[in-house]
Protein backbone atom coordinates (compact mmCIF):
# COMPACT_ATOMS: atom_id res chain seq x y z
CA UNK A 1 0.00 0.00 0.00
CA UNK A 2 1.21 3.86 -0.94
CA UNK A 3 1.31 6.34 1.49
CA UNK A 4 -2.11 6.96 2.87
CA UNK A 5 -4.04 9.65 1.36
CA UNK A 6 -6.22 12.49 3.12
CA UNK A 7 -8.97 12.72 0.92
CA UNK A 8 -9.49 10.69 -2.93
CA UNK A 9 -11.43 11.64 -5.27
CA UNK A 10 -12.99 10.08 -8.12
CA UNK A 11 -14.50 11.36 -11.82
CA UNK A 12 -15.68 9.60 -14.50
CA UNK A 13 -13.23 11.51 -16.92
CA UNK A 14 -10.62 13.83 -16.05
CA UNK A 15 -11.85 17.34 -15.55
CA UNK A 16 -15.00 16.55 -13.31
CA UNK A 17 -13.29 16.42 -10.14
CA UNK A 18 -11.61 20.20 -10.93
CA UNK A 19 -15.34 21.37 -12.17
CA UNK A 20 -17.06 20.70 -9.15
CA UNK A 21 -14.24 20.93 -6.36
CA UNK A 22 -10.99 22.15 -7.18
CA UNK A 23 -11.34 25.12 -4.97
CA UNK A 24 -11.88 22.22 -2.62
CA UNK A 25 -8.65 20.62 -3.30
CA UNK A 26 -6.19 23.69 -3.60
CA UNK A 27 -7.25 24.50 -0.17
CA UNK A 28 -6.45 20.93 1.07
CA UNK A 29 -3.23 20.74 -0.56
CA UNK A 30 -1.95 24.16 0.25
CA UNK A 31 -2.63 23.28 3.97
CA UNK A 32 -0.25 20.08 3.53
CA UNK A 33 -2.82 17.49 2.91
CA UNK A 34 -2.45 14.30 0.50
CA UNK A 35 -5.08 14.30 -2.30
CA UNK A 36 -5.46 12.36 -5.11
CA UNK A 37 -7.69 12.11 -8.03
CA UNK A 38 -8.80 8.71 -9.86
CA UNK A 39 -10.45 9.15 -13.15
CA UNK A 40 -12.24 5.58 -14.40
CA UNK A 41 -11.82 6.34 -18.33
CA UNK A 42 -9.44 8.14 -20.37
CA UNK A 43 -12.68 10.31 -22.03
CA UNK A 44 -12.22 8.17 -25.31
CA UNK A 45 -15.42 9.13 -26.65
CA UNK A 46 -14.87 12.96 -26.04
CA UNK A 47 -16.69 14.92 -28.99
CA UNK A 48 -13.25 16.90 -28.54
CA UNK A 49 -9.70 16.34 -27.92
CA UNK A 50 -7.69 12.81 -28.12
CA UNK A 51 -6.97 10.53 -25.15
CA UNK A 52 -3.31 11.63 -25.17
CA UNK A 53 -4.15 15.04 -25.21
CA UNK A 54 -6.54 14.75 -22.16
CA UNK A 55 -3.98 12.68 -20.60
CA UNK A 56 -1.64 15.87 -20.45
CA UNK A 57 -4.55 18.32 -19.62
CA UNK A 58 -4.98 16.14 -16.92
CA UNK A 59 -1.55 16.38 -15.85
CA UNK A 60 -1.64 19.54 -16.26
CA UNK A 61 -4.56 20.21 -14.00
CA UNK A 62 -2.85 17.66 -11.30
CA UNK A 63 0.11 19.87 -11.13
CA UNK A 64 -1.70 23.18 -10.95
CA UNK A 65 -3.68 21.35 -8.20
CA UNK A 66 -0.59 20.29 -5.77
CA UNK A 67 -2.01 16.38 -6.19
CA UNK A 68 0.19 13.73 -4.30
CA UNK A 69 -1.75 11.14 -6.64
CA UNK A 70 -3.35 10.90 -9.83
CA UNK A 71 -4.14 7.24 -11.47
CA UNK A 72 -6.76 6.23 -14.04
CA UNK A 73 -8.46 2.88 -13.79
CA UNK A 74 -8.46 2.52 -17.85
CA UNK A 75 -12.28 1.83 -17.63
CA UNK A 76 -14.92 1.95 -21.08
CA UNK A 77 -16.00 5.72 -21.46
CA UNK A 78 -19.94 5.58 -21.93
CA UNK A 79 -19.28 1.57 -20.58
CA UNK A 80 -19.80 2.24 -17.05
CA UNK A 81 -21.88 -0.32 -15.33
CA UNK A 82 -22.61 -1.85 -11.48
CA UNK A 83 -20.59 -4.88 -12.07
CA UNK A 84 -18.18 -7.23 -10.01
CA UNK A 85 -15.44 -5.94 -12.04
CA UNK A 86 -15.79 -2.87 -12.18
CA UNK A 87 -16.53 -2.44 -8.31
CA UNK A 88 -13.62 -4.72 -7.35
CA UNK A 89 -11.16 -2.00 -9.67
CA UNK A 90 -12.64 1.02 -7.49
CA UNK A 91 -12.45 -0.76 -4.44
CA UNK A 92 -8.79 -2.18 -4.69
CA UNK A 93 -8.05 1.99 -5.48
CA UNK A 94 -9.74 2.64 -2.00
CA UNK A 95 -7.25 0.20 -0.46
CA UNK A 96 -4.41 1.18 -2.11
CA UNK A 97 -4.35 4.66 -0.98
CA UNK A 98 -6.52 3.82 2.49
CA UNK A 99 -7.90 7.47 2.41
CA UNK A 100 -9.76 8.64 5.18
CA UNK A 101 -12.61 10.93 3.39
CA UNK A 102 -13.62 9.65 -0.29
CA UNK A 103 -15.48 11.98 -2.61
CA UNK A 104 -17.70 10.96 -6.27
CA UNK A 105 -20.52 12.70 -8.59
CA UNK A 106 -23.25 13.50 -6.84
CA UNK A 107 -26.14 10.73 -8.31
CA UNK A 108 -27.88 13.00 -10.13
CA UNK A 109 -26.53 14.43 -13.54
CA UNK A 110 -27.32 14.94 -16.67
CA UNK A 111 -24.17 12.52 -17.96
CA UNK A 112 -24.97 9.03 -17.28
CA UNK A 113 -21.14 8.45 -16.61
CA UNK A 114 -21.72 10.64 -13.99
CA UNK A 115 -24.12 8.49 -12.53
CA UNK A 116 -22.83 5.42 -12.69
CA UNK A 117 -19.56 6.83 -11.45
CA UNK A 118 -21.80 7.86 -8.63
CA UNK A 119 -23.08 4.59 -7.42
CA UNK A 120 -20.05 2.24 -8.19
CA UNK A 121 -17.84 4.83 -5.59
CA UNK A 122 -20.76 4.40 -2.95
CA UNK A 123 -20.91 0.41 -3.56
CA UNK A 124 -16.81 0.24 -3.62
CA UNK A 125 -16.52 2.33 -0.07
CA UNK A 126 -18.99 -0.23 1.47
CA UNK A 127 -16.78 -2.92 0.30
CA UNK A 128 -13.62 -1.62 1.32
CA UNK A 129 -14.13 -1.78 4.66
CA UNK A 130 -15.66 -5.35 4.75
CA UNK A 131 -12.60 -7.85 5.47
CA UNK A 132 -13.75 -10.68 3.41
CA UNK A 133 -14.17 -9.07 0.67
CA UNK A 134 -10.97 -9.34 -1.97
CA UNK A 135 -8.69 -10.96 1.54
CA UNK A 136 -5.70 -10.78 -0.38
CA UNK A 137 -6.05 -6.66 0.09
CA UNK A 138 -6.15 -4.98 3.73
CA UNK A 139 -9.52 -3.28 4.73
CA UNK A 140 -9.79 0.31 4.54
CA UNK A 141 -12.97 2.46 6.33
CA UNK A 142 -13.04 5.68 4.71
CA UNK A 143 -14.31 8.04 7.55
CA UNK A 144 -17.16 10.07 4.97
CA UNK A 145 -17.71 9.82 1.45
CA UNK A 146 -19.22 13.20 -0.37
CA UNK A 147 -20.58 13.80 -3.39
CA UNK A 148 -19.80 17.26 -5.31
CA UNK A 149 -21.87 18.49 -8.47
CA UNK A 150 -20.48 18.55 -11.74
CA UNK A 151 -23.30 19.39 -14.16
CA UNK A 152 -26.48 19.78 -12.36
CA UNK A 153 -26.59 20.94 -8.87
CA UNK A 154 -28.30 19.63 -5.94
CA UNK A 155 -28.81 20.02 -2.33
CA UNK A 156 -26.12 21.30 -0.51
CA UNK A 157 -25.33 19.83 3.10
CA UNK A 158 -21.81 21.28 3.15
CA UNK A 159 -19.92 24.26 1.27
CA UNK A 160 -16.01 25.41 1.26
CA UNK A 161 -15.40 28.96 1.07
CA UNK A 162 -13.24 28.59 -2.49
CA UNK A 163 -13.46 32.55 -2.44
CA UNK A 164 -9.40 32.65 -2.08
CA UNK A 165 -8.28 30.31 -4.12
CA UNK A 166 -10.67 30.74 -7.12
CA UNK A 167 -8.23 31.93 -9.76
CA UNK A 168 -6.23 28.69 -9.11
CA UNK A 169 -9.76 26.64 -10.30
CA UNK A 170 -10.10 28.79 -12.82
CA UNK A 171 -5.96 27.85 -14.33
CA UNK A 172 -7.19 24.02 -13.24
CA UNK A 173 -10.00 24.71 -15.87
CA UNK A 174 -7.97 26.21 -18.60
CA UNK A 175 -5.73 23.21 -18.42
CA UNK A 176 -8.86 21.55 -20.50
CA UNK A 177 -8.62 23.72 -23.12
CA UNK A 178 -9.40 20.99 -25.85
CA UNK A 179 -13.05 20.59 -23.50
CA UNK A 180 -14.34 24.22 -23.08
CA UNK A 181 -12.53 25.67 -26.02
CA UNK A 182 -15.33 27.02 -28.37
CA UNK A 183 -14.60 26.39 -31.85
CA UNK A 184 -12.72 28.40 -34.57
CA UNK A 185 -10.60 29.57 -32.43
CA UNK A 186 -7.66 28.04 -33.95
CA UNK A 187 -8.91 24.89 -33.03
CA UNK A 188 -11.17 21.85 -34.85
CA UNK A 189 -13.81 21.48 -31.95
CA UNK A 190 -16.91 20.94 -32.35
CA UNK A 191 -20.31 22.37 -30.06
CA UNK A 192 -20.79 20.69 -26.92
CA UNK A 193 -22.29 21.75 -23.94
CA UNK A 194 -19.05 22.12 -22.73
CA UNK A 195 -18.03 24.80 -25.57
CA UNK A 196 -20.90 27.01 -24.37
CA UNK A 197 -19.24 28.88 -21.96
CA UNK A 198 -19.65 26.45 -19.38
CA UNK A 199 -16.46 27.73 -17.32
CA UNK A 200 -18.44 30.84 -16.78
CA UNK A 201 -21.74 28.59 -15.85
CA UNK A 202 -19.41 27.03 -13.08
CA UNK A 203 -18.60 30.41 -11.93
CA UNK A 204 -21.46 31.81 -11.72
CA UNK A 205 -23.31 28.52 -10.36
CA UNK A 206 -20.34 28.76 -7.42
CA UNK A 207 -21.02 32.64 -6.79
CA UNK A 208 -24.39 31.80 -6.51
CA UNK A 209 -24.17 29.10 -3.60
CA UNK A 210 -21.37 31.37 -2.03
CA UNK A 211 -24.34 34.40 -1.98
CA UNK A 212 -26.02 31.87 0.94
CA UNK A 213 -23.38 32.78 3.18
CA UNK A 214 -22.29 36.55 1.77
CA UNK A 215 -19.18 34.87 0.63
CA UNK A 216 -17.68 35.34 -3.17
CA UNK A 217 -17.11 32.09 -4.06
CA UNK A 218 -17.73 28.15 -2.63
CA UNK A 219 -18.03 24.75 -3.69
CA UNK A 220 -20.91 22.97 -2.15
CA UNK A 221 -21.32 18.65 -1.32
CA UNK A 222 -24.12 16.54 -0.55
CA UNK A 223 -23.81 13.48 1.94
CA UNK A 224 -25.98 10.44 2.64
CA UNK A 225 -24.84 10.34 6.58
CA UNK A 226 -24.89 13.15 9.13
CA UNK A 227 -21.95 15.87 8.48
CA UNK A 228 -20.12 15.54 11.79
CA UNK A 229 -18.56 18.95 13.35
CA UNK A 230 -17.01 19.83 16.50
CA UNK A 231 -18.82 22.86 17.95
CA UNK A 232 -16.91 25.07 20.28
Amino acid sequence: MSEPLDILIFGAHADDAEIGMAGTIVKHTRAGYRVGICDLTFAEMSSNGTVELRKQEAESAAAVLGLAVRSNLGLADRGLFRTEEHIRRITAEIRKHAPRIVFAPYWEDRHPDHIACSGLVEEAVFNAKLRRYMPELPPVQAEQLYFYFINDPGPTDLMVDVTDVYAVKEEALRCYESQFAAPGRGNDNVATPLTAQYVERVRARDSLLAQKQGLGYAEGFASKLPHKVNLF
